[in-house]
């Protein structure tokens, strides 16, 4: 995964953005300058998405959706939802103040498969576009495809498989591999239209699996080892296998469950009463009300593609809109990389400062994977984004913030490994944790590589508050399990009690003899 891209012809070529108005990235400075304002006017829900910096992995400064459900009964009567028509041009008036507010006008707005599917559809969007002075581009199903994967991109460069998007009206499928979105197709396989089915859940099962089967034949079959599912009825249903399992993190962006797992849930879902889990999980009661149809929907879809892997996307096609507007330089970039240095630039007491910590302590992790460095470069750049918490309970904050953050590209383990890696970072004991059952998710190992990261990022943090990397260099030689740290001349007196208890701690952390040199003296043994 490339973070940058010199391809200076690439960035300078102009570009026809068509109904996405000017790009974001045209100007450096507009990364972290820029507020883009989405609203997707879907079948089940309205919704305005305000992003926060035009950045690889941006932040949501603004997001409120409204179920108005235009799609209810437009399988029966060829028209939208009279009381959901109502219900979404309010909260559409009410988005269009909130942009004038909030100086973004005018919003980027597309409709899917209940506005092109309707014969009212025209009419409605004429209206919209009158009373609120915004331009509505209806999509086709393709298109809504389409951009729903370039969601999913934007958060998972490197995705390979099957992106599914379930709507109130529709389902998408499209391939995604290497960057780039192959076959796309769409069905009628909303949870709102199997609402309105007779024959109970026979009746919905019937209906699913010619439709399904029609879909992966003209995907080109059912090779795909990774599903990742993208809209809110798959979330739900998410959040229920959470609550099954009773998982500890409940972070549904890179969720994943086996087919195995799933096959259980749409039981569980089947033989309980989805009120009572409804208020245990925090999820409402319309959204719940389509959860079993799109159970019904997923269980034959992992039957008919058989999946090893599916994933939750809480990227879809509102972020799909935003990577429309990347040049191929930033698409490229590592998402998680991006959103720790904007977080790092924002927040950080000496901005820049983690690129050093990260060229001081690399040594230390010479041997590791792409993978495991990624997660130490990440660590580095947010090791003191929170520095403005209690110090009682700065260590906690960091693994909070790190697990629960709006991070992409950064799988549940991962997110751990990084909150128990920034916890070390202010605290060398993790007895008396809170977080025990969060790391119970990472291995043995894992939680030991985690601590050593902490403990050399304690150390670089304190040992030199500008330039650690200028001052000293790390040695690390695991097969002799020697720990050498090469003081330069100016830094000796930095190297003090407290600068040399951190270095035995990491020291032994590693299993190492730590052995201190100065610049032209020979080694002596701490």
């Amino acid at each position: 995964m490339a973070e940058t891209n010199t391809n200076a012809a690439t960035e300078t070529a102009p570009i026809d953005w068509g109904i996405f108005g000017r790009p974001l990235f045209d100007d450096e400075r507009a990364r972290a300058l820029s507020r883009v304002g989405v609203v997707d006017i879907g079948s089940n829900s309205v919704r305005l998405v305000v992003f926060d910096g035009a950045a690889r992995s941006p932040a949501y400064f603004y997001n409120e959706k409204v179920l108005c459900g235009l799609g209810a009964g437009l399988r029966e009567t060829g028209r939208m939802n009279p009381e959901g028509k109502v219900r979404a041009l309010a909260a559409i008036k009410r988005f269009t103040k909130l942009a004038d507010g909030m100086g973004i006008s005018p919003l980027t707005a597309v409709a899917t498969a209940a506005m092109r599917e309707s014969e009212d559809g025209p009419a409605f969007r004429a209206q919209i576009e009158a009373e609120t002075g915004m331009e509505i581009t209806v999509i086709d199903g393709e298109e809504e495809a389409r951009l729903s994967a370039q969601g999913v991109l934007l958060g998972w460069p490197e995705a390979d498989g099957l992106v599914c998007d379930i709507g109130g009206s529709s389902m998408e499928l499209a391939e995604v591999h290497k960057g780039k979105i192959g076959k796309r197709v769409t069905s009628p396989l909303g949870a709102l239209t199997l609402q309105g089915l007779s024959g109970g859940r026979k009746g919905v099962k019937d209906h699913i699996k010619p439709i399904m089967a029609a879909l992966a034949e003209k995907m080109g079959g059912t090779d795909y080892k990774r599903i990742y599912l993208v809209g809110g009825s798959w979330r739900a249903i998410a959040r229920i296998d959470m609550h099954r399992r009773n998982y500890p993190l409940h972070v549904l962006h890179e969720y994943r469950m086996t087919t195995r797992a799933v096959t259980n849930t749409i039981d569980f879902i089947r033989e309980n009463d989805m009120n009572s889990v409804r208020a245990q999980i925090g999820t409402s009661s319309a959204r719940m009300a389509l959860v079993p149809h799109a159970a019904e929907v997923l269980r034959q879809l992992t039957r008919t593609f058989k999946p090893k892997e599916i994933c939750v996307s809480s990227y879809g096609i509102r972020e799909g809109l935003l990577y429309e507007q990347m040049p191929p330089s930033i698409r490229e970039r590592d998402p998680l990389i991006e959103a720790c240095r904007f977080v790092e630039r924002k927040d950080a007491r000496i901005p820049g400062f983690g690129k050093r910590l990260h060229h001081f302590i690399a040594p230390v992790f010479r041997a590791r994977k792409y993978e495991q460095m990624r997660l130490v470069r990440a660590a580095c750049l947010l090791h003191d984004v929170t520095w403005r918490a209690h110090p009682d309970y700065r260590a906690e904050v960091c693994f909070d913030n790190a697990t629960r953050a709006n991070l992409g590209g950064l799988s549940h383990t991962e997110r751990v490994f990084l909150g128990l890696a920034l916890l070390h970072r202010y605290k060398s004991s993790r007895d008396g944790t809170p977080f025990e059952p969060l790391i119970a998710l990472l291995s043995e190992r894992e939680i030991q590589n985690a601590e050593v990261l902490g403990k050399a990022m304690r150390f670089g943090a304190m040992f030199a508050l500008d330039t650690p990397d200028t001052m000293a260099t790390l040695d690390y030689r695991p097969q002799k399990k020697l720990l050498t740290l090469t003081l330069e001349a100016e830094a000796e007196d930095l190297f003090s009690e407290v600068a040399l208890a951190r270095f035995n701690s990491l020291a032994a952390s590693l299993g190492a003899d730590p052995i201190v040199r100065h610049a032209a003296d020979s080694a002596a043994p701490v």
